[in-house]
């Protein structure tokens, strides 16, 4: 006798892109199911994802795609496991404007002890939903400012690809658009077992973010404080970030003490003046990486620093990896570039 499939619900909001959508419902449908060619399956598969959403009726999702949730949450009393999908906020957009029958329902599921696994910015539903209130979680390394403003009692672990957390910790973060696959496999393993994640994995290709997000986090400048003083600083800087004598001759510029100007810079930018050079330069240095092939010696003093030692160790503490792996890792095959 064949066990009863698990209820996924996947709730849809308008906010949401389709491709993580699409993706988690065909991935979990897969699972367990047997596939020509490739060993192990049963007929009837171990998930049975639906979409839910305040109407069953066809709905225009952010990127212009139409698409007919299955359920309502009306009709949906229950379920097994709630996998929310990314939600894109735009500039000028607030997430309190999320549905909020929708986020009512999410919590309301995990009230009852469903665990809610959210991928990308559906972390953000998750803190509109207060679930995550003094948490950790994780999110895409773009919405720590929209965290910070909207969210400050959530401890941000941006540089992590998912982090488990709540109360019961019974909620699942992940970090990155495409970390909603590290979830759906984590998913098939805790249900399905090991070797069935393995297979799916084999099946689309999946692979585990193991490095987290530093190799991919951007640095994000706030320029928009108010302050001209630091401002102009963060000017001076982007065009002489090279320099030896940088942090000295920032403070002479700015014609402050230096305690005052350590306190107003990090109240600025959220960096201290130390931090913000050295997140600068490497992200200089991973644009080297990316687009030529100098060696590291070389990248190092482009970037400000005449002992190569000392420019691998702060590239690895803010990336995660060394340089040559973050080039292996983000640069395009190289028959793709002949």
């Amino acid at each position: 006798m064949s066990r009863p499939r698990i209820r996924v619900s996947i709730p849809v909001f308008a906010e949401c892109d389709p491709s993580i959508i699409y993706g988690v419902f065909d991935t979990l449908w897969a699972a367990g199911r047997q596939w020509e060619h490739v060993p192990g399956g049963a007929p009837e598969g171990l998930f049975e994802p639906r979409l839910v959403a305040m109407k069953a009726e066809p709905m225009e999702l952010i990127t212009g795609v139409r698409i007919v949730p299955q359920d309502t949450i009306d009709a949906t009393p229950s379920t097994d496991l709630v996998f929310v999908p990314n939600v894109v906020m735009g500039a000028g957009q607030s997430p309190h404007d999320l549905d909020r029958d929708l986020i009512a329902w999410i919590r309301k599921m995990n009230t009852a002890g469903v665990p809610i696994y959210a991928a990308c910015g559906g972390s953000i539903v998750l803190a509109e939903a207060a679930l995550l209130d003094g948490h950790e979680a994780t999110t895409h390394f773009s919405y720590a400012p929209l965290f910070e403003a909207y969210y400050p009692s959530v401890r941000l672990k941006i540089e992590r690809i998912m982090v488990q957390t709540g109360p019961n910790q019974s909620l699942y973060c992940a970090g990155g658009a495409s970390s909603w696959q590290d979830l759906a496999l984590l998913i098939i393993a805790k249900y399905g077992g090991m070797q069935e994640a393995i297979r799916m994995s084999k099946i689309f290709l999946y692979q585990w973010h193991r490095d987290g997000q530093l190799p991919y986090v951007s640095m994000i400048r706030n320029v928009n404080h108010g302050d001209t003083v630091i401002l102009n600083c963060q000017q001076w800087i982007a065009e002489n970030y090279d320099r030896q004598d940088i942090i000295a001759e920032l403070v002479r510029r700015s014609g402050l003490p230096k305690r005052s100007f350590d306190r107003r810079f990090r109240a600025a930018t959220g960096y201290s003046p130390l931090g913000y050079v050295q997140t600068l330069r490497i992200e200089e240095a991973k644009h080297i990486l990316e687009t030529s092939d100098d060696v590291g010696a070389d990248i190092a003093r482009q970037v400000g620093y005449e002992d190569e030692a000392s420019f691998r160790r702060l590239f690895r503490r803010l990336t995660g990896m060394t340089p040559s792996t973050y080039r292996r890792t983000l640069r395009p095959p190289r028959a793709l570039l002949l």
